[in-house]
């Protein structure tokens, strides 16, 4: 099976601008990658785009019958970002609402609700992947200390939300915390110790962690400087469901002068690039944005929160995280086919890309570099063994 692919990367202010836009890319990218058979993709929907859905009778399945007719498949959600995600300055807005929100478990809520019929027939397993918990410094400082409590408790009600939603359509809905850099939870330890301390298994309530676990985004990792074995396996030691793995790669910079002037011309306005710099023998020291790090100037290796073509090995004179992605499907081969999660492709700042020498960019198109991209990854699935036991196809997407 081929890997789905984030449709983030298109904007989706109203339901009409994600039908059109991710009919207009998407077809065209599954006429380059997979003409012939079924798109996996998956779909993000605003807050708005998802009340517009909502409010169509029967606008859930119309939406997914629609997309199949142009050969895509819903096999997944993204939910992480609420607002518009292609505004001109997103930067910290897209950690908002945060889980101390009721509007985040509304939101959540909702798009698990639809998510059975916007599934392709048959399908009786799900993830919708989330902020984890929040951005560090707001999260915190607008619960008044309470604000894990009140996460904990929204996810507790989630799961239950969820159970109820397993009985009665026969799909298990799982929601999947996606750690990032300066966020709530942004190391496997944060997140292993919220799972323990917050969200214990309650008798007589359904096992919420059979309804929330985790989104392993390989690129989020990379820039922490943590290696991608060591996370995968801290998960399974601690009993928390790997629920999605987002396949993506971040900047690399070895702190020359060459690599620092072709990184600063990624500091673009739109998202947060955050940064960690790792001076030889020393942790990583942390820049909430690349142009922060850039006037503190810091020695050492830079690592960039920035998700370029994962295709690319080097950008001119930077390098990228690419190894990243070969150790965590390394790490995944070793798991029984049952555990192994979902694999999804997002690279959504194609857009953003600068004229920089190396730059993938060019004359391509999107649909182009989003089929050499499946591609790419195809080939490391293949060359991982990521098989089902015997059968010799793919195990997941």
């Amino acid at each position: 099976m081929l890997p789905a692919y984030c449709t983030n990367v298109v904007a989706g202010r109203t339901l009409d601008e994600t039908r059109s836009n991710v009919v207009r890319t998407f077809g065209a990218v599954r006429a380059l990658a997979c003409p012939g058979e079924a798109l996996p993709i998956g779909l993000w929907l605003s807050a708005r785009a998802l009340h517009q859905l909502t409010e169509e009778p029967g606008g859930a399945r119309a939406l997914r019958d629609e997309l199949a007719s142009h050969g895509l498949a819903i096999v997944t959600l993204n939910a992480f970002p609420y607002h518009d995600f292609h505004g001109a300055v997103v930067k910290h807005r897209v950690y908002e609402p945060h889980w101390a929100d009721v509007r985040r478990l509304l939101y959540t809520t909702t798009l698990a609700d639809a998510l059975p019929e916007l599934l392709p027939a048959g399908t009786r397993e799900a993830s919708i992947s989330t902020v984890p918990l929040g951005w560090r410094t707001r999260f915190s400082l607008e619960g008044c200390g309470a604000s894990v409590g009140l996460a904990s408790a929204m996810l507790e009600q989630l799961g239950r939300h969820l159970a109820q939603l397993e009985d009665r359509t026969g799909v298990r809905v799982h929601v999947d915390l996606e750690p990032e850099p300066g966020c709530a939870l942004d190391r496997a330890q944060d997140v292993t110790s919220f799972f323990g301390h917050a969200l214990p298994t309650r008798r007589g309530q359904p096992d919420v962690r059979r309804y929330v676990g985790v989104c392993h985004d390989v690129c989020h990792a990379a820039v922490m400087f943590e290696e991608q074995a060591d996370v995968l396996r801290a998960y399974r030691a601690a009993g928390v469901r790997v629920g999605k793995v987002q396949i993506s790669s971040a900047l690399r910079a070895d702190g020359s002068p060459e690599s620092l002037a072709v990184l600063a011309a990624y500091a673009e306005p739109r998202w947060l690039h955050q940064t960690c710099v790792r001076a030889p023998g020393r942790g990583p020291v942390f820049h909430e944005d690349l142009a922060l790090a850039l006037a503190a100037e810091p020695a050492g290796e830079w690592r960039t929160h920035f998700h370029v073509p994962v295709f690319a090995a080097r950008l001119g004179a930077l390098g990228t995280t690419q190894d990243a992605i070969d150790a965590c499907l390394a790490e995944l081969a070793q798991w029984p086919a049952a555990e192994r999660p979902l694999l999804e492709l997002e690279t959504y700042a194609w857009e953003m890309l600068p004229d920089a020498p190396g730059s993938p960019g060019g004359d391509a198109t999107l649909a182009q570099g989003i089929a050499r991209e499946i591609d790419w990854l195809r080939g490391r699935i293949r060359g991982a063994g990521l098989v089902d036991d015997g059968s010799g196809t793919e195990a997941q997407p």
